[in-house]
């Protein structure tokens, strides 16, 4: 009886080590921003839980634009935000020149919308992609609208900080595209 008691002492004792033991080696390389050691399974939802987030931000960006409103789109942008467009121009530096150019945007193209919009992250980049259309209805850089409606594929990228700020954006989708179905003279 005393075999039989003290086997199962030592069972018990041996499961309740291995428990232990396995919880620290587990969470054992992974860290937090503050160097505190996390669970794997707290570091992937830290992962996940950042990204959906960068993925709410930058689809009311998005979203933003298709309500036409300017302060949306830079609700949660920094102020020395930067915007690449299609890479082709030059690069808009600060969120009051971005300012003037959506309000611009939305003069000419009054119905401009995103449609079938779908987003993914990985870190501080996520990507929001689908397509896009606008009638050139009021004048834009110097020249006459055509009454023509563009219609689109684009994707915008978007880099967003640790605070959650979008720092700069990036668009897919090429000025020569839109401006051939529209007519508008490429300066």
């Amino acid at each position: 009886m005393k075999r039989v008691f003290a086997l199962l002492l030592a069972g018990t004792a041996l499961t309740f080590t291995a428990c232990t033991s396995n919880t620290e080696v587990k969470g054992m390389n992974d860290k937090d921003s503050s160097g505190a050691k996390m669970s794997t399974s707290s570091a992937s939802d830290s992962k996940e839980m950042k990204d959906e987030r960068n993925k709410n931000i930058a689809l009311q960006s998005i979203e933003g634009v298709n309500k036409h409103d300017p302060a949306t789109v830079l609700k949660d942008a920094l102020e020395n935000t930067e915007d690449y467009g299609d890479g082709s121009g030059r690069v808009m530096k600060g969120k009051d020149s971005l300012m003037t150019m959506i309000k611009a945007w939305f003069t000419a193209f009054p119905d401009v919308k995103g449609e079938n919009l779908k987003a993914a992250a990985d870190g501080e980049w996520v990507v929001v992609w689908g397509n896009w259309s606008g009638t050139w209805k009021g004048d834009y850089m110097g020249q006459k609208a055509t009454g023509k409606t563009y219609h689109l594929r684009d994707a915008d990228i978007f880099r967003i900080n640790d605070e959650g700020k979008i720092t700069e954006h990036h668009s897919l989708s090429t000025w020569p595209a839109m401006a051939a179905q529209i007519g508008m003279k490429m300066q």
